[in-house]
């Protein structure tokens, strides 16, 4: 197990509660950002920012709220590490389902942009929307399984083969989208001149968030296939930093190429259709 529960426990609400304070003021940038710009896609972005910072903000108050009863409210009763043990407790339940709920929204934005910015090709959508709706009752069966546990149980017993399922989903979810964004970008302005060189930083970006993510992913299921409470430690971070790479994405494509959109438009070629032009991206990321 390596470390005990309620270390793991006090680790992680303080990673978590860093994470979220990054995560509030990316928020508040954003929002002015997207409330500057007129395009439709910010009708999306918005509400999707401020479902993911609900979202984020009750996965936090749930921690706090256990801390509370594992270290003051229930110290006489039972130890802290007997209290986390507990996967059927409401608050443990409560918890997964607002990190389920908040990866789902945010592999599904994920897949949407791919699914755009490749000529909205059944290709990407259809097996975009198999992985994320098997991954959403995967998410929601774990859910199930952790309330019928007992006693005895651990979250290494606990539906072992549903949990490793949805963190491999959801890491091949975020590596495949990444890759086909970074290349669609990459392939329709390689030759064209100074194409590739303006949207250089997008790439960039588009490819550090999404290796952000996916090393969180998967620092999750190494911890939680090798058997370690660190997996919890992980966890709680990674909700506030879906927040942080979704509202960070947004302002470096911003600041970076927002300057240059008139340009962009300009050099927008118009005998050619990539499926993923300057002002396409541009607007995808920002809602402009």
């Amino acid at each position: 197990m390596g470390i005990p529960l309620d270390e793991a426990s006090l680790l992680a609400l303080f990673f978590e509660t860093l994470f979220y304070g990054v995560f509030l003021t990316l928020y508040f940038l954003t929002l002015f950002v997207l409330i500057k710009n007129t395009g439709a896609n910010r009708q999306l972005l918005i509400p999707v920012a401020t479902v993911l910072l609900c979202l984020a903000t009750g996965h936090l108050i749930v921690d706090f709220v256990r801390i509370l009863q594992a270290f003051v409210f229930n110290a006489d009763k039972m130890s802290a590490n007997a209290y986390y043990a507990n996967l059927a407790a409401p608050l443990e339940y409560a918890k997964t389902t607002l990190y389920v709920t908040q990866t789902v929204l945010a592999d599904c934005i994920l897949v949407w942009r791919c699914y755009v910015l490749n000529h909205r090709s059944l290709l990407i959508a259809v097996p975009g929307l198999i992985v994320l709706c098997t991954n959403a009752v995967t998410g929601y069966i774990i859910v199930w399984s952790l309330s019928q546990a007992n006693s005895s149980s651990t979250v290494f017993t606990t539906g072992h083969s549903w949990i490793t399922t949805f963190f491999t989903l959801t890491m091949i979810t975020s590596v495949t989208c990444t890759s086909l964004i970074a290349w669609r970008i990459y392939h329709t302005r390689r030759f064209m001149s100074d194409g590739f060189a303006v949207y250089l930083p997008i790439l960039i970006v588009i490819v550090e968030s999404g290796a952000i993510y996916a090393t969180g992913v998967l620092s999750i299921l190494l911890a939680y296939l090798s058997g370690s409470n660190g997996q919890y430690t992980v966890l709680d971070a990674v909700s506030p930093i879906m927040g942080v790479v979704f509202c960070l994405t947004i302002l470096q494509v911003h600041f970076q190429v927002g300057g240059k959109s008139h340009i962009i438009r300009t050099r927008e070629p118009r005998s050619v259709n990539t499926g993923s032009s300057e002002s396409q991206v541009y607007a995808m990321w920002t809602g402009a």
